[in-house]
């Protein structure tokens, strides 16, 4: 088990659809246990492979609602349905969210309150899971990571040019950038 280091916005991996995994052997075992491992010293609540540089369909997740229930899983060629989102602004407290790929910053934005999440565990047995709140939020945020999408990217005015300053003041948006969980002080 290893903590990977974290690939920040600009490289082509998170900016490009993820392949499917064909093999559920050893390779995506150690794979996801190491993606558990970086997500865990972020820390985040879940983390997708394009984000430490490998173009898989598979992301992790690990949160306790509000209620104290855990959710924790591994999600491997996944689909996802939505359900449309409320109208309006998003709510600055209540909505704001992050990304380990974007280190730092936080932004409003409006997310379905529902999504249907059926994929693949780590061994290829199906399942299925309904959510609501941001257990949906997080299935949609690393879903995303997984089509070439960051939540920059679904950003309103002026949220999204708020986004492209901080990335511009930090000299990232281009290749090759990285961070290190546990060792990298990025306020993630």
């Amino acid at each position: 088990m290893a903590v990977l280091p974290i690939v920040i916005t600009g490289d082509p991996v998170l900016h490009t659809a993820a392949a499917e995994v064909t093999d559920f052997g050893s390779t995506l075992a150690e794979l996801v246990r190491d993606m558990v491992d970086t997500m865990d010293a972020a820390p985040g609540v879940g983390l997708a492979a394009p984000q430490v540089g490998v173009p898989l369909r598979v992301f992790v997740y690990r949160w306790d609602d509000e209620d104290g229930v855990h959710h924790e899983g591994t999600a491997v060629n996944p689909e996802l349905w939505i359900s449309p989102p409320e109208p309006g602004e998003p709510d600055e407290e209540d909505e704001s969210e992050g990304c380990l790929s974007i280190p730092g910053e936080r932004f409003p934005l409006r997310r379905s309150a529902r999504a249907l999440l059926r994929a693949q565990d780590a061994s290829g047995a199906a399942f299925e899971i309904e959510a609501e709140g941001w257990l949906a939020r997080i299935f949609q945020h690393e879903y995303d990571h997984l089509d070439g999408v960051l939540y920059a990217d679904r950003l309103a005015y002026p949220h999204n040019r708020a986004v492209v300053k901080a990335i511009k003041k930090q000299s990232w948006g281009s290749p090759g950038k990285s961070w290190m969980p546990g060792v990298d002080d990025l306020d993630a």
